[in-house]
């Protein structure tokens, strides 16, 4: 099945929960990004004058809580450790994690995923992975609110094979703690993960799939939003529903998923709303910024190359046969090409489809 974890996809860490992320947010329609214009003057001014207060806010900030630092005050010195993490100044927020690390889990955590990431410093995946399992594996009972992103972490570095041998069965596990029977105050990537590992081939099983996507859909969780459009659409793992289908791929698509994007394109094509199909995959097959989209909707690069490719193919459909576009096969051509660069295996699929009849 194509929403599938490989094993070269790379998986986002969970953040320390109760913290910033440090995410740049969510993002709204790609319609509305694509088509913003330029800021005028005086709203530049005002946004340089929001930079300068909070650069001073940031200076009072980081000057109380280095005095409370040197009074001795342990939470004050995790704070300060947190808002240089924040600030992104991680030199310094590494030292402060460290200091603190035997007597506070969530420094410990913090380190997990510095040294686990190599956010700021040379990895070393087998440090991070023993300061996250540390916490994993805690009992200390004011720190049960980590355990379950701690445990996604754990499960994530037993799939990629990071700092740990490499095992489907221990991801698995680890991920089911995390996931807690779909609670929403526990790991939602890890309700996310389980809905891929269950499509893949050798893991295969699309009921638990279904299931777990729909948890994590009714978590807020994103990409499984997508995912469970593609399950009722195709009726795997549960009673094909179109029109379910299309809620789903609808709602994540005007959310930002840009895999939902490509699949509605798709639908609209079948449909035979043309137009509606040339115009979305317009605006998607210009899309090249993957990394920025995948961090702003949380949505795994490779989903979102996948989406703009079948963009691109569609669109390129549309110009080949003149639905919803004026009839132009030079253009087609490019972006047929521009599908391929970005994804072959799906386009390939897509080829296959035309060569059957079934687009």
């Amino acid at each position: 099945m194509e929403h599938a974890l490989t094993k070269q996809s790379t998986l986002p860490a969970e953040p320390l929960p109760g913290t910033k992320s440090l995410r740049s947010g969510s993002i709204g329609s790609l319609g509305t990004e694509l088509t913003a214009g330029t800021k005028s003057l005086h709203i530049l001014d005002d946004a340089e004058r929001k930079d300068k207060e909070e650069q001073e806010l940031n200076e009072k900030v980081e000057a109380l809580l280095l005095d409370k630092v040197k009074k001795g005050d342990p939470v004050a010195t995790f704070q300060l450790a947190q808002f240089y993490f924040e600030q992104e100044r991680y030199k310094e927020a590494k030292k402060y994690f460290y200091d603190i690390r035997e007597n506070d889990l969530q420094a410990q955590y913090q380190l997990g995923i510095i040294y686990f990431d190599g956010i700021g410093t040379e990895k070393d995946m087998k440090r991070g992975f023993e300061y996250m399992k540390d916490v994993a594996d805690s009992d200390a009972k004011w720190a049960q609110h980590l355990l379950p992103f701690a445990q996604y972490n754990i499960g994530r570095a037993y799939f990629e094979g990071c700092g740990v041998k490499q095992s489907d069965r221990e991801a698995e596990r680890y991920w089911i703690l995390a996931a807690d029977d779909g609670n929403p105050k526990a790991s939602i990537k890890a309700q996310t993960a389980l809905g891929m590992l269950y499509c893949r081939d050798d893991t295969r099983d699309l009921k638990k799939a279904f299931f777990w996507h729909s948890e994590a859909t009714g978590n807020g969780s994103l990409e499984s939003q997508g995912a469970l459009g593609i399950l009722y659409a195709t009726g795997q793992g549960c009673k094909k529903d179109v029109d379910s289908a299309f809620e789903c791929l609808k709602e994540s698509s005007e959310r930002g998923n840009v895999y939902s994007m490509g699949h509605l394109v798709a639908h609209y094509y079948s449909t035979k709303l043309y137009t509606k199909a040339a115009e979305l995959a317009a605006r998607l097959s210009q899309v090249d910024n993957f990394e920025e989209l995948s961090k702003a909707t949380d949505c795994l690069p490779v989903f979102v190359a996948k989406g703009v490719a079948m963009a691109c193919f569609y669109y390129a459909r549309c110009l080949h046969l003149g639905h919803g576009v004026k009839k132009d096969k030079d253009l087609a051509q490019h972006y047929y090409s521009r599908a391929y660069q970005f994804d072959g295996a799906t386009t390939q699929r897509l080829q296959n489809m035309v060569t059957h009849g079934q687009i």
